[in-house]
């Protein structure tokens, strides 16, 4: 499975740089008031592809801080306070996690 993970991520870099070495002419982006940028056309599709991803976090910001307070509010335990058993729990000698760790990553 690693290799099929590598050999796609080596794909889509060779796929971009061949875009990126066919994308060489001077590519003219004309704003308003008469202001221009000459730039290669790689440049000026990077430039955009990472404007619109910055616009897409900053976009999902509020929601995400919206989930995290309602996360934060609704779980049982404060985060700072570490997590004991409680008498009862303890007759118990097994003690299972909340969530199962994640393998993989």
């Amino acid at each position: 499975m690693r290799i099929l993970v590598w050999l796609f991520r080596a794909l889509i870099f060779f796929t971009l740089f061949a875009f990126a070495l066919n994308n060489q002419q001077i590519a003219n982006v004309r704003w308003f008031f008469g202001v221009e940028w000459h730039a290669p056309m790689v440049i000026v599709v990077l430039v955009v592809f990472a404007a619109g991803c910055a616009l897409g976090v900053l976009a999902m910001v509020p929601s995400w801080w919206r989930h995290r307070r309602e996360a934060l509010r609704l779980s049982p335990a404060s985060p700072t306070a570490p997590t004991t058993l409680s008498r009862q729990d303890s007759s118990n000698s097994e003690f299972v996690p909340e969530h199962p760790p994640r393998e993989g990553l």
